[in-house]
């Protein structure tokens, strides 16, 4: 009798040499992409010195970023890139230096990313790439040093978690408040080590960019993993990077540990109110609240879509607050530039910054001063994420925050839209 398997049980099946996986299973699995950045690179790096293996299992397959403090802020940072350097080059592996952008932008960009596959990341928001069918995960440094040493890694098969979102978004609603619609549900940590499976038509209907940002999130739930279905959008999109695509889809039948269904038409405009991820409320109960900082950028919302509905807000008016534009990739950076919303956001009043996750994580770029207010597109908002630790964040779309921006207060997008 065949086993009925999800999409996480496949592809650890299958790269463990297994016909097939249950949920709480144990598995050695090759890994195809191992990647680590200036936060973890260097104890990942020391890591394998300490148990004593000095190269990399494939040259190809580890893949390094200088991109959480770059530009280096400091003298200690930048000798952190130039050990990073110095280990690229000496084992012959690909390391993308400052200016590139965020690693988890970057990865898919250049070709590293494919449907069936098991990427590996010194970061938790390697979750992200499950967006293109593939196992993803986050690793601490010492993991990632025995996968950059062995290729191989274990994991314990997760439990999935099934949602399906049908129906469309309405204007200005966007993905990052579907994600956080999900979050106000099942709360921060309420998916620890489980994997989230996402089905329906306005998942199917979805380009890569909204796709990113539902999937970059789920590690703000506690999950391990979460891998989407391949849709047409994004085959499109893989084709022109990679070869050889072989989707994995789950099987009808598949066993899930939850469901949850979403009508992505009856949504609106959300934020995370600090110091929560998961404290979710509608624009409108907190609209009128004064913001010293926007920030519209990361790996959660600094792709050409978010650029894009920014710019379309701001067009031809001036922003009230600091606000600071961060591309996440070159690539993204110059598409902007090549559309005219660079220029367009400068005449705004923003500040664009190049590629780099900067103020996200409170590095450089836009720190919060005491007491300062901020409305950011990125992942957490928890107690001292940007700055001081009487700060707060608001989590938000790049709609919500270009609005934000124009008012100098906490604004509802659909003021400006075509229907207003």
């Amino acid at each position: 009798m065949k086993t009925l398997s999800t999409i996480v049980e496949k592809i650890l099946a299958k790269k463990s040499g297994k016909n097939s996986t249950t949920a709480g299973d144990f598995v050695v699995a090759d890994v195809d992409v191992v990647f680590a950045h200036d936060g973890t690179a260097l104890l990942a790096i020391e890591s394998m010195q300490e148990i004593g293996i000095n190269k990399v299992f494939n040259p190809d397959k580890v893949v390094f970023f200088i991109d959480h403090a770059a530009p280096s802020p400091s003298p200690q940072i930048s000798n952190i890139h130039l050990a990073m350097r110095k280990f690229a080059r000496q084992q012959g592996i690909k390391l993308f230096d400052v200016g590139s952008g965020i690693c988890h932008q970057v990865l898919p960009e250049e070709g590293y990313v494919k449907p069936g596959s098991v990427i590996v990341g010194a970061d938790s928001h390697s979750v992200t790439h499950g967006a293109f069918n593939a196992f993803a995960t986050g690793v601490g440094s010492t993991d990632a040093a025995l996968a950059m040493a062995t290729g191989k890694l274990w994991f314990k098969v997760p439990e999935t978690v099934k949602v399906t979102v049908d129906g469309g978004f309405k204007e200005y609603v966007m993905a990052k408040d579907l994600i956080l619609q999900v979050l106000s549900i099942v709360k921060a940590d309420g998916l620890t080590y489980e994997a989230v499976e996402y089905h329906g038509n306005c998942i199917g209907d979805m380009a890569v960019d909204g796709r990113m940002t539902i999937a970059n999130m789920a590690v703000e739930m506690g999950a391990k993993a979460s891998p989407m279905e391949l849709n047409a959008s994004t085959e499109s999109w893989l084709k022109q990077r990679v070869s050889e695509i072989e989707p994995v889809k789950a099987d009808k039948g598949a066993r899930y540990s939850d469901e949850l269904f979403i009508d992505a038409s009856k949504l609106e405009p959300l934020v995370a109110a600090p110091p929560n991820v998961d404290n979710v409320k509608p624009v409108r109960e907190v609209e009128g609240l004064e913001v010293d900082q926007v920030f519209i950028g990361s790996c959660t919302n600094g792709r050409i879509e978010d650029i894009h509905i920014a710019t379309r807000i701001l067009e031809g008016k001036k922003v009230k607050v600091r606000c600071i534009v961060i591309p996440a990739s070159r690539r993204i950076y110059m598409e902007a530039m090549r559309k005219g919303y660079i220029e367009k956001l400068i005449q705004a009043g923003c500040t664009v910054g190049p590629p780099t996750c900067g103020p996200c994580i409170g590095a450089h770029m836009g720190l919060l001063g005491e007491g300062e207010i901020a409305v950011s597109t990125s992942n957490r908002n928890f107690t001292g994420r940007m700055g001081a630790s009487s700060s707060k964040i608001f989590l938000a779309s790049p709609a919500t925050a270009a609005a934000t921006a124009l008012e100098g207060k906490i604004t509802d997008p659909r003021k400006y839209g075509e229907s207003a």
